[in-house]
């Protein structure tokens, strides 16, 4: 048996340093735990979206959907608030929804960015219809 006599030890590997995290990376945990919830349709305005779809088929513009799209936060070091703008199915119970978007996003936020969530504010901008299109349906049928 050694003995470390002598040698100071500094702590466990993982408290030597700090870690910080950006407002994009709680952003785009947040929506895509949104999107995940059954009854949510898109996230953000219809004005956001089409804006974003717009912006996404400009030539060297990112292709895909934009994941931070109806979400904002603040984040600090220990607590995160986060803000969605969301767009609801026809149909489905608004404050069920809103309550499930809520856990689900508390759930991934504080188990991958290790960040309390203060608080998750629902902002519900739409509903979508069965029978309405939506503007990328619209868009590719215009083509």
């Amino acid at each position: 048996m050694t003995e470390n006599a002598g040698v100071k030890q500094a702590g466990a590997p993982g408290s030597r340093g700090r870690t910080t995290i950006a407002d994009v990376v709680v952003e785009k945990i947040a929506g895509m735990a949104a999107r995940d919830v059954l009854g949510v349709h898109a996230l953000g305005s219809r004005t956001a979206r089409s804006m974003g779809s717009m912006r996404e088929r400009m030539p060297g513009a990112d292709s895909g959907k934009s994941v931070t799209r109806g979400v904002s936060v603040e984040v600090g070091e220990r607590q995160a608030a986060i803000d969605l703008e969301i767009v609801v199915d026809y149909g489905v119970s608004i404050t069920d929804v809103a309550g499930a978007v809520r856990e689900n996003v508390i759930s991934a936020v504080e188990r991958m960015a290790g960040r309390e969530v203060v608080e998750v504010n629902i902002a519900v901008s739409d509903v979508k219809l069965p029978d309405e299109e939506d503007e990328d349906e619209e868009r590719q049928q215009v083509q």
